[in-house]
């Protein structure tokens, strides 16, 4: 009967989602404010319409909607997490098709936000639909928690988490919001890398100079800059701000063997990336560097003139903006002293150095041996008809610590997108194969976490 209704309203799906995806609800763009809070609207709607109960909660920046099935008494309870705001689609110009046009081209559609994340979390949407529309009792208590800031550092989202957390405490939090490891691979994702933001800025003349009358006769804040960003770093990749490793959670061996045995051409990964060769800490694989490994980025480089032909000045000023990802067990408080203070130690009395520590987020890491693991681990073989691996991820998903730390359950992170899918860059676009099979994975995913016994594993859907 899943079976059944799934393949008869695959195509209702598929308009609903491009429905979805053609609002323009960029968060971080005040313009499409009004875009955002449609969006919210047509969200809330539908899910009334598929059965649940819904409050959409305003905040000082975009609303979050709460949305329920009925209540079950000795049910487990399941959270799941999705983002309905967007990234700027610029630049217009690089998109083959109009960004929120949601266009289905060679079973992929193509639409800012279809991948991240409207796609993602949609699919469970559809699935929750389908167990409403198909088994009785539902098999667990279930809660949909949707923001609207996520591009923007889910400032809103952390807040209400932390107010209302006994309330949204539940046994399990299932998230879609990161990429499978490779096409047809489905993954099961237990660790993110944290974030610690920094701005420098060197001072040094109170104005342009001219470099043949003055050069050689101050510090050149351009060239300090330069000096003390090479001071973060050795030849070998390995950052050399004192304390820096201090608290990283070593890889086990078992990790290492798995990772190894997972395809990657290196040579084939910098052909792509446009690159020599791959680069990074010395002793580390590709996959280590990416995964679990700390890096200090420079994001930024601004001095001096950079308009047409030449100027010859020392220029007044240099900035950098850089980030820091950071690995279990790294503490981005600890991370932020260590290297505001290495930075200031690097820098010489001929200049004057401000330093603005960012935006912030904890690095995340769950076991993979919980039930709900287990659970994931089982739907994710019988939707996509292969063993699933299990993998780290070198971004950041802010709310993951929040959400552990505060909801206590046992964290799912089940991505469904996909390397290629261009999430922040133009011609973003979902996989509809992997649509389809998230939908019924997550069918098979709130089976499995009711407390009856597991159920046997149903048929796959056919490839679209």
């Amino acid at each position: 009967m899943i079976d059944r209704y799934l393949q008869q309203h695959r195509t209702r799906f598929l308009t609903e989602l491009q429905q979805l995806v053609r609002f323009p609800s960029v968060s971080g763009q005040p313009v499409h404010h009004p875009d955002i809070r449609a969006c919210a609207d047509w969200l809330a709607k539908h899910f009334r319409q598929i059965g649940l109960t819904v409050t959409i909660h305003k905040t000082a920046g975009h609303p979050i909607l709460e949305a329920h099935t009925p209540v079950i008494a000795g049910l487990p309870t399941v959270l799941i997490y999705g983002h309905y705001d967007v990234q700027p689609p610029e630049p217009i110009e690089l998109w083959k098709t109009p960004p929120f046009a949601a266009t289905v081209r060679a079973g992929k559609l193509f639409g800012r936000g279809a991948s991240d994340n409207k796609g993602q979390f949609f699919a469970h949407v559809k699935a929750v639909e389908t167990l409403l529309a198909t088994q009785k009792p539902f098999p667990v208590n279930l809660t949909f928690l949707i923001e609207g800031e996520e591009e923007i550092g889910s400032g809103a989202l952390i807040k209400f988490v932390h107010q209302h957390a006994r309330r949204l405490r539940s046994d399990y939090v299932i998230i879609s919001d990161t990429g499978m490891y490779g096409k047809g691979w489905p993954t099961l994702t237990y660790a993110t890398r944290g974030i610690a933001a920094f701005e420098l800025r060197v001072d040094g003349p109170n104005r342009d100079l001219h470099s043949g009358v003055f050069g050689g006769s101050l510090a050149n804040p351009a060239l300090v800059l330069a000096h003390i960003l090479a001071g973060c770093v050795d030849a070998k990749g390995r950052i050399t701000i004192p304390g820096f490793y201090d608290d990283v959670q070593p890889l086990t061996a078992k990790e290492r063997r798995a990772w190894r045995a997972l395809p990657l051409n290196d040579r084939r990964y910098a052909a792509e990336l446009g690159v020599p060769t791959t680069a990074g800490e010395a002793g580390y694989t590709t996959l280590e560097r990416r995964w679990a490994r700390p890096t200090f980025e420079i994001n930024g480089l601004t001095s001096g003139y950079q308009g047409p032909g030449g100027k010859t000045i020392v220029p007044a000023w240099a900035s950098a903006k850089i980030t820091c990802r950071l690995v279990p067990n790294q503490s981005p408080k600890r991370i932020d002293q260590l290297v505001v203070q290495h930075l200031r130690r690097l820098t010489p009395k001929s200049v004057r150095l401000t330093l603005d520590s960012g935006h912030y987020s904890p690095p995340f890491l769950t076991p993979t041996d919980g039930r709900g693991a287990r659970a994931a681990l089982a739907a994710l073989a019988t939707a996509f008809g292969r063993p699933p691996v299990c993998t780290r991820e070198g971004g950041t998903i802010h709310i993951l610590d929040n959400f552990q730390r505060q909801l206590r359950g046992e964290v799912l992170v089940v991505g469904l997108g996909q390397t290629d899918d261009n999430w922040h860059s133009p011609n973003e676009k979902m996989e509809l194969n992997n649509f389809y099979r998230g939908i019924a994975m997550s069918v098979e995913l709130l089976r499995r976490l009711s407390p009856a016994p597991a159920p046997a594993a149903r048929r796959v859907l056919p490839k679209t």
